[in-house]
């Protein structure tokens, strides 16, 4: 038997992450000039994470699975520089659009 093909983790036909939940992506240890970087449109400041709306980060464009990208990739908070394709936070987020 052929061996099982292995799951490609191609951020950018997937953004389950970014769509996983209205709780983060939170600010944690971004200074205020970091912060500044990011267009406000996409900021929730009273709650002190990127705008979400439904479980999906205001900054992700596209659709989930197919092709997305990050509005504010560049500036983007540390959290979402901190999640790595196929880590745990990864294949949650992918399992809950079943993309695993």
């Amino acid at each position: 038997a052929a061996p099982a093909a292995a799951v490609s983790f191609d951020c950018q036909s997937c953004g389950a992450c970014c769509s996983y939940s209205d709780e983060w992506p939170r600010f944690s240890l971004e200074d205020d000039a970091t912060l500044a970087r990011i267009p406000p449109r996409f900021v929730d400041d009273a709650r002190g994470r990127m705008l979400c709306s439904g479980g999906r980060c205001s900054a992700l464009t596209g659709v989930v699975g197919g092709s997305v990208s990050c509005a504010v990739y560049a500036a983007r908070p540390d959290v979402c520089r901190d999640c790595q394709p196929g880590d745990d936070a990864c294949l949650q987020a992918r399992a809950h659009f079943g993309l695993n």
